[in-house]
């Protein structure tokens, strides 16, 4: 999914992902609700219209984001006052608040308000932070089932509206096997139409990610959606789809493209250092990106160095063209039975580098 975090994937307009082939963008509660506010969203009909995207939509609670605000909120039972980053307002979210927020947004998935348990922390404070997301899971499957009672007695309702919103629940439990485990079950026990594994990639070792997932996944339907939250680099999300995963989303392809940083099949390239000048290859051979079919590496460099705005467009088109390519490629590979092959030949012909950790 690619990431739509105040109502837009930067620097992409909707056409363009639709000719990118994004089948869902991702957008988030929290920032909508800071700017441009939630009436203003409601007064052009929803976000859908809003943002002039007419795919599928996912909304994060905005859980990660009121981690990231650690100086500046307080958690409790009833949920989170924080004072929000834009103008220092106090502002207060609780479970209920958060799916009226999304009900309003008239997104298709709305994610349950969890808390994101930071690494490294204690044990007890990693059961207490789960536990709560469990209760806070629970109060907001029952906000979700009350509206939902709501509309179907309400005959006013036009027979072909679209599908109720979707819910999906949150695992959360830190580094520690025994609360992944004790998370699932109980989020399980709620019934939400997909699963979340929340809580990863947020300072933690790969292999301590990479085990919470595999902790995690025998727990949760395989009927239903998986979702790894906020992952990751283009091998990262190969091993997580060979453990089980369904769904990602990553700040990584527009994130890098704004630094100069483009995603090859070996790994990223930096187009701001020198080699590229005289280069008159695409940013990769054989892609099939506007800016690969049209643009040499020389010239994209030309843009980036001299602060073009469209040296940026370019790469972010190349970078979310790759990364849903890989996924495009990924699901056909599962299809003929032969992705493990594709998986092995990826991940050992890629090169990790610096820029690609910068994944929060």
């Amino acid at each position: 999914m690619p990431v739509g975090t105040q109502g837009t994937v930067k620097a992409v307009m909707p056409r363009e992902l639709r000719e990118l082939r994004a089948q869902i963008v991702l957008a988030n509660t929290y920032h909508l609700l800071v700017r441009p506010g939630i009436d203003l969203i409601k007064h052009f009909g929803g976000l859908h219209t809003f943002m002039n995207w007419q795919g599928p939509i996912l909304t994060d609670s905005g859980g990660y984001q009121i981690f990231s605000l650690a100086k500046l909120r307080k958690i409790t039972e009833e949920g989170v006052e924080f004072q929000n980053h834009v103008d220092g307002a106090r502002t207060f979210i609780s479970p209920a608040i958060a799916m009226e927020i999304q009900a309003v947004l008239g997104t298709d998935i709305a994610m349950v308000l969890d808390e994101c348990a930071p690494y490294p922390c204690d044990y007890d404070y990693a059961a207490q932070s789960a536990e709560m997301t469990m209760r806070w899971a629970k109060l907001c499957k029952e906000v979700t089932s009350a509206s939902s009672r709501f509309l179907a007695q309400d005959h006013r309702q036009d027979a072909d509206a679209t599908s109720p919103q979707q819910l999906f629940g949150i695992v959360q439990g830190a580094t520690f096997d025994d609360l992944r485990r004790e998370s699932a079950q109980a989020i399980v026990n709620l019934n939400f139409d997909g699963y979340a594994i929340g809580g990863v990639s947020v300072g933690e070792p790969e292999e301590e990610m990479m085990r919470a997932v595999e902790t995690t996944e025998p727990f949760l339907p395989k009927d239903r959606p998986r979702y790894a939250m906020g992952l990751g680099t283009p091998p990262q999300l190969l091993e997580m789809i060979a453990r089980g995963m369904d769904m990602f989303d990553c700040v990584l392809p527009t994130r890098l493209a704004r630094n100069g940083t483009a995603f090859t099949a070996t790994g990223t390239i930096n187009l701001k250092n020198a080699r590229f000048a005289l280069d008159k290859c695409p940013i990769e051979e054989n892609c099939a990106c506007p800016t690969c079919q049209e643009f040499t590496r020389g010239y994209v460099r030309h843009l980036v160095k001299a602060e073009e705005i469209l040296g940026l467009r370019l790469i972010t088109l190349h970078n979310l063209h790759f990364y849903l390519e890989l996924m495009r490629q990924a699901r056909e590979q599962i299809q003929r039975g032969t992705f493990d092959e594709f998986r092995e030949h990826f991940v050992s012909n890629y090169e990790t580098r610096d820029a690609d950790l910068m994944v929060q």
